[in-house]
């Protein structure tokens, strides 16, 4: 019945928000200019928008498993200081090119992520193997290194730069094609598709390794296949739109708030709610202003900070 729910809710916000806007349009009116506003313009940003909360939902929600850790995000590991890093390179040289539709900037990005997965996957075997401590250590140490590089080279670029640098880390869906939605897709498809072989053991992974361990589960093979799951699908969220921030923390505690701790049930409301939260946060970037386009990055920024806040009350109140 909650899934049922979810999907019901997910199918009226992917029909009802493309309307929404700072006008009221009908996908089937007469006039040929709102029709292609509509289609070509409005659908495929809420279809992004709805894979890319998805994706970084069911991030957060294995990362905060993984770790055992409510404030595990899927940029824990340094995927979007990488990014981050490998865009103000590019910015910095003057680079312009594309390669099949894709622009030069998305794939700076997503060439920064794998270069950070890369590296995090080498310094967890290093400080010893796929434990929580290890991926930890190295997602930190790298986020720290990235960011001073990017520092670094913000240091010698021009104002233009940094201002294109700056309006990319805020996290942006202002871009939205179908071409970005195939980008994207792909990723999310791959890494949900690995991550639903593995939801039983994320119910033991919660509970530490050693009784994951004393239940039969391949820890380090099972955090092996969930840490390249979760961070091709956030590189591939970066790639497109850059850092949207607070999804994979707000969405996946919600669910389990209201839905409990079985991550057989929280593996698609946390999809389906991650993608309507992250609908409702661009609709409302996109109707805040007008003739600008808002960041979404900063209205999950503006609703993250407050829920926590509030989060952190009630706990302190429960003890």
């Amino acid at each position: 019945m909650k899934q049922i729910s979810a999907i019901v809710l997910a199918i009226l916000t992917l029909i009802i928000a493309p309307m929404v806007g700072e006008s009221w349009i009908n996908p089937f009116v007469e006039d040929s200019t709102l029709r292609l506003i509509f289609w070509e313009v409005r659908f495929p940003r809420v279809l992004l928008a709805f894979i890319c909360g998805a994706a970084l939902s069911l991030g957060g929600l294995v990362f905060q498993a993984m770790f055992r850790n409510a404030l595990a995000t899927p940029y824990t590991l340094g995927v979007a200081s990488g990014s981050a890093f490998t865009v103000a390179l590019v910015s910095l040289l003057g680079v312009h090119f594309s390669l099949l539709g894709v622009s030069g900037i998305s794939l700076a990005a997503m060439a920064g992520a794998m270069l950070s997965i890369g590296i995090v996957y080498g310094l967890s075997r290093f400080v010893g193997g796929f434990a929580s401590t290890g991926l930890l250590l190295g997602g930190v140490i790298l986020g720290f290194f990235f960011s001073s590089l990017t520092m670094l080279v913000q240091h010698f670029s021009d104002a233009t730069s940094i201002y294109r640098l700056v309006r990319w880390g805020m996290g942006s869906l202002g871009h939205a094609s179908y071409d970005s939605v195939l980008t994207v897709l792909p990723f999310f498809l791959t890494g949900a598709a690995v991550i639903a072989c593995y939801k039983k053991e994320l119910d033991h992974l919660v509970l530490g390794d050693v009784l994951a361990k004393s239940r039969g589960v391949a820890v380090h093979v099972v955090r092996r296949s969930l840490f390249f799951a979760v961070s091709l699908m956030v590189a591939g969220v970066v790639s497109v739109c850059g850092p949207i921030g607070f999804v994979g923390i707000i969405v996946p505690h919600l669910c389990r708030t209201l839905f409990g701790v079985k991550h057989q049930n929280l593996y698609s409301l946390s999809m389906l709610l991650g993608g309507v939260f992250l609908v409702l946060c661009d609709t409302l970037a996109r109707c805040i202003t007008k003739g600008s386009d808002l960041p979404v990055g900063i209205i999950t920024a503006l609703v993250g900070g407050p829920f926590f806040i509030t989060v952190l009350i009630r706990k302190q109140r429960g003890q």
